[in-house]
């Protein structure tokens, strides 16, 4: 924001130089990028953070610097020449006003200045426009212009007689709706888009930019003048769209006072009948559908020495709020303040301790030569994301970070409801992927597509992040998740040895299970438990997956797991027992079984005749193919026993044996496979 030095010292005169008056108001927060020196006058470049469209503006510095150096604030006298006859048309006589959209136009005034006169402004106002960055248009244009350099409320001049049926109607532009803009543009329209429409045709864009049919031109002689508030968020889409930003956009973007939007009109008024004659209609047009209430706040002097850490006098505090319009009131050890209409940035009572400490000035608060730092141990949580990361490393698993946000149609592949149901941003902060992720699947699975596009396979990935899982309750948030997921190119028994792997490496004694399940996003599903409880799911992604990533020959795994869960194996005790002092013996059972088997068939019927010399039961391959029948699979388990007494026969291990195979006949018909 430039700021002319002759021109802020029309509102606060201080005789300070150009260098320290940059040096207060970046003091204030507002830090300066250059001073540039002209034959008479200097202008500051101020950077305006987004929360504070209230200082851009003359007016809106000039009300900081006053509050810094104990000067009055002086703003110009705004009088409205009575009509001088009393037939002459009132306003609201002369042009009606519509508010389609409540919700994006809070309040729209109109005025109509009749008689005036196109021509050239005088210099000293081409002289401000130009030390501002900004070009003379004529005498109504540059008023406007100067009104809201002034005032940070962006007008906008109509030529009166180009309004069809003298009515303005505020509303959504029409699907393929076109207006060439006053610059050129070609602006196509739509549905979403607000903008000022009479009767006929849409004759500006809210907020951003009026169009070429309704300029104000040489012949024109009368003046619809608009003051409007427009929403922020409309605005900065709208502009980003259509590709056309604007001074007028920047300011409606960043909030501009909805207040204060009369007392403006009255100013620019004002300006275009002091540059081009004319006289204003007797009152406003003014649609004001809801106007908010005045916000309070209460600080509490006890916080604010608590949280700056020195000793703000009362008395310094009370004469900071004073001066920035806060009408501080004592409350017991209390102020309560009124917020201005102009500082929608203030809501809570730390915005008002940062308000008395940029006053007070930064530099107030002592520093300490010494910094002590505690070293925190490093908790369970975060000894397990190591542990799990070290381990995954170990299988060939390499970490990844991805954004938090996807979008619908990735949603989709993973819930039925996902379009409905999860919390999502609007699509002005993210414009395509913008839901929040209720699994890390899909992200995995993009890095995945990537990795192979350029022939880096194998590929396996995990990633550990939050998920947000819709609550499937109206206006509750969503529940956030710490999830554990990995992905690969690889089998989904590969997979399953990782995972098995990991809780073990976990937790030395639990008891995992994979049993089949329907997930809405795999082909072929499992639910994982351990020690009985649910932990995650796993799978072979399904068809209409595939397709959306453009996996042609890959079918990729995929399990996702709960932190917490794995918290509670990793938070359990730990057993220790001694290295065995007797060997073991393994034996190797190669079975020919029906294809629908699942290892958990084969598990339960082996436990049905369990021993306590069975120390594990491994599997190690299937196979299929020449000498197994069709709808038949050959299944190679490997079985380990040891007794903890003494060495073991291989007389009794055959024992064992027998019982388990027998078991395994009956229960789910195996065969032994003898060649």
């Amino acid at each position: 924001m430039k700021i002319s030095l002759n021109w802020l010292n029309d509102y606060v005169r201080t005789e300070l130089p150009a260098q320290k008056i940059a040096d207060i108001i970046s003091d204030l927060g507002f830090p300066y990028e250059g001073i540039e020196y002209l034959q008479d006058d200097a202008v500051i470049d101020f950077e305006i953070t987004s929360n504070r469209g209230d200082c851009l503006s003359h007016i809106g510095i000039a009300r900081e610097l006053a509050a810094a150096v104990g000067k009055e604030l002086k703003l110009p006298a705004v009088e409205i020449e009575a009509p001088a006859t009393s037939n002459q048309q009132p306003a609201t006589d002369l042009v009606s006003v519509e508010i389609n959209e409540p919700n994006l136009c809070y309040r729209y005034t109109a005025r109509v200045i009749t008689g005036v006169k196109i021509g050239t402004s005088p210099d000293w106002l081409i002289k401000r426009l130009e030390a501002v960055g900004m070009r003379s248009v004529n005498n109504v244009v540059d008023a406007t212009n100067y009104a809201m350099m002034e005032t940070g409320q962006p007008p906008h001049a109509f030529d009166y007689d180009k309004i069809t049926q003298k009515k303005i109607i505020v509303r959504k532009a029409i699907a393929g709706e076109q207006l060439i803009s006053i610059d050129g543009s070609k602006c196509e329209l739509t549905s979403d888009m607000l903008v000022i429409a009479d009767a006929k045709r849409a004759v500006a864009i809210a907020g951003i930019m009026g169009g070429l049919d309704t300029e104000v031109g040489d012949k024109t002689t009368t003046i619809l003048l608009e003051e409007a508030y427009f929403d922020p968020v409309s605005i900065r889409t709208t502009s980003r769209k259509l590709s056309l930003p604007s001074e007028a956009a920047f300011r409606f973007e960043r909030i501009v006072d909805v207040e204060k939007i009369d007392w403006a009109s009255k100013r620019t008024a004002q300006l275009i009948v002091q540059l081009a004659g004319g006289k204003i209609a007797g009152g406003l047009v003014d649609c004001y559908p809801v106007k908010p209430s005045q916000k309070q706040v209460t600080i509490r002097l006890s916080r604010l020495n608590h949280l700056l850490g020195i000793k703000v006098p009362h008395d310094h505090a009370v004469k900071i709020l004073s001066a920035l319009s806060f009408q501080p009131r004592q409350n017991n050890e209390s102020l309560i303040c009124t917020v201005p209409s102009w500082r929608s940035d203030v809501y809570r009572e730390a915005d008002l301790i940062e308000e008395v400490a940029r006053v007070y000035g930064y530099d107030k608060v002592p520093a300490e030569r010494k910094i002590e730092i505690e070293v925190v141990p490093v908790d369970a949580r975060q000894k397990l994301v190591q542990s799990i990361g070290t381990y995954l490393n170990g299988c060939g698993f390499y970490e990844t970070i991805n954004v938090t946000f996807i979008d619908n149609s990735t949603a989709a592949l993973f819930s039925k409801d996902a379009g409905r149901e999860n919390l999502a941003v609007r699509d002005v902060a993210r414009k395509g992927d913008n839901i929040l992720r209720s699994t890390l699947i899909g992200s995995l699975l993009g890095v995945l597509k990537t990795n192979l596009n350029v022939k880096n396979t194998p590929c396996r990935i995990f990633e550990i992040a939050d998920t947000f899982v819709p609550s499937g309750k109206d206006a509750v948030l969503p529940i956030e998740k710490t999830r554990l997921t990995l992905v690969c190119d690889g089998d989904l028994r590969d997979l399953r040895g990782v995972i098995e792997g990991l809780l073990k490496n976990i937790n030395k004694t639990v008891n995992v299970v994979f049993t089949p399940a329907d997930l809405f996003w795999a082909n072929l599903g499992a639910q994982i438990t351990a020690n009985g409880r649910i932990i995650g799911t796993a799978g072979i992604v399904s068809q209409v997956v595939k397709d959306k990533f453009d996996f042609k020959t890959l079918s990729p795994c995929a399990a996702e797991l709960e932190l917490d869960e794995l918290l509670v194996l990793h938070s359990g005790p730990v057993k220790i027992r001694p290295i065995p002092r007797f060997p073991a013996i393994e034996r190797d059972l190669s079975l020919v079984v029906d294809e629908q088997i699942a290892w958990a068939d084969i598990i339960a019927a082996v436990n049905k005749k369990v021993c306590s010399e069975l120390e594990d039961v491994r599997f190690v391959g299937i196979y299929r193919g020449k000498g197994i029948a069709v709808g038949k699979k050959s299944l190679t388990l490997s079985l380990r026993f040891r007794d903890e007494d003494g060495t073991l026969t291989h007389d009794t291990v055959d024992g064992f044996e027998k019982a388990i195979l027998n078991s395994l006949t009956v229960s789910i018909g195996a065969e032994l496979r003898t060649s």
